[in-house]
């Protein structure tokens, strides 16, 4: 990563919809777990919510026939940011999440950025209290939303919102409506704006999306070449490494320095910053590199932003300036994995993991060395 990078906040404050809570609301706070939990492939969600998560996208179907696009990383990208997948808590076989998800009481104090009041609706049933109106769940649904979306999706005979596979299920049958094709962007954004009522909040779950669901894709190296192949499974072979402002080389990972734009320290992390990944990746096929991303631009064969991502190519670098067409302003830097998909180590508290090229702002082309 260079120095020349600004970081921008990701999580944003946002208002309490009439059916969930607002991400910023939740007791138990969204703080990334050493940057594991902050990771974009499947890797950071627990098994037994990613298992829930699935069962709902295959179960979603038979609860709304006209629901299309359903899938696994829609529920994720919902439940990453209410929830950061239950994390903490303990989920039984049976997917009971204990101990229980409680947002805050919606009882217009501004606790949780809350303004709103809302009187109860379950005698405490589902939130504990029946002083006022409380978010539950993984999937932060407020009770009286609940009442009119919930299913039984264990078997249990019970539609509960603290168990992860009603949960998630819920949450599906909430996103379809009366039959969305979620697979098409502007019933998606829809879809997500109906669940929390904010801009910010809709950026920040599609963020998500788009990181799961390029991890859910296996990379396909079969056709690739073997300098290219080299460089991929190096790559590859760090996912889940943490990211380190200034750390990594061209024998692996490294404490990194202080400091960040936004103030990020490396120096107490191993691992690697988006330059320094590529540095690694393509020493093992005999490349050396510069050290930043905007100098890594001036090696190889310039791709023109202006052709678009189709122009790329397995094992080229991917760039991202803060003023495309503007070399000197690259920030960022990936490694281009096919299907619209990068090796990336995109920021402090992250790891390195797969994206989608479209999650980094600026595309400003690519570079072909092999």
């Amino acid at each position: 990563m260079t120095v020349l990078l600004l970081f921008t906040a990701v999580c944003c404050a946002a208002p309490v919809s009439n059916a969930i809570s607002a991400y910023v609301a939740l007791q138990i706070g969204l703080q990334d777990n050493g940057g594991i939990a902050d990771g974009g492939t499947a890797a950071d969600i627990p098994a037994r919510m990613l298992a829930a998560y699935k069962k709902a996208a295959a179960q979603a179907g038979g609860h709304v026939p006209k629901c299309r696009g359903m899938r696994w990383p829609v529920l994720a990208g919902i439940a990453k940011v209410e929830s950061n997948h239950a994390i903490g808590r303990n989920v039984t076989a049976g997917g009971d999440i204990r101990p229980k998800i409680y947002g805050v009481l919606l009882n217009g104090s501004g606790a949780g950025q809350n303004t709103a009041v809302f009187p109860d609706t379950d005698g405490g049933k589902w939130d504990g209290t029946a002083s006022g109106e409380r978010a539950v769940g993984p999937f932060q649904f407020l009770p009286s939303t609940w009442e009119g979306i919930g299913e039984d999706a264990n078997g249990d005979k019970t539609a509960d919102p603290h168990n992860a596979d009603d949960a998630a299920l819920g949450a599906a049958i909430y996103l379809c409506g009366n039959g969305r094709d979620l697979a098409k962007r502007g019933p998606l954004k829809a879809a997500i704006l109906q669940y929390n009522h904010s801009g910010e909040y809709v950026a920040n779950v599609l963020g998500w999306i788009d990181q799961y669901t390029a991890a859910a894709k296996d990379p396909d190296l079969k056709n690739v070449p073997g300098k290219v192949r080299t460089v991929i499974e190096a790559a590859l072979a760090q996912r889940g490494v943490p990211y380190s402002w200034g750390g990594g080389n061209a024998s692996g990972t490294s404490y990194g320095i202080c400091c960040s734009p936004s103030g990020k320290s490396g120096t107490s992390v191993k691992g690697f910053d988006c330059s320094g990944l590529t540095v690694y990746a393509y020493a093992q096929a005999g490349i050396r590199l510069p050290r930043t991303a905007a100098a890594q631009a001036g090696v190889g064969q310039r791709i023109p932003a202006g052709l678009g991502t189709g122009a790329l190519e397995v094992g080229d670098l991917v760039f991202y300036a803060d003023a495309p067409g503007r070399d000197a302003t690259i920030y960022h830097v990936g490694i281009y994995l096919g299907s619209g998909q990068m090796i990336n180590a995109p920021r402090p508290g992250a790891v390195v993991r797969l994206d989608a090229v479209s999650a980094m702002p600026g595309y400003a082309g690519g570079a072909r060395l092999l």
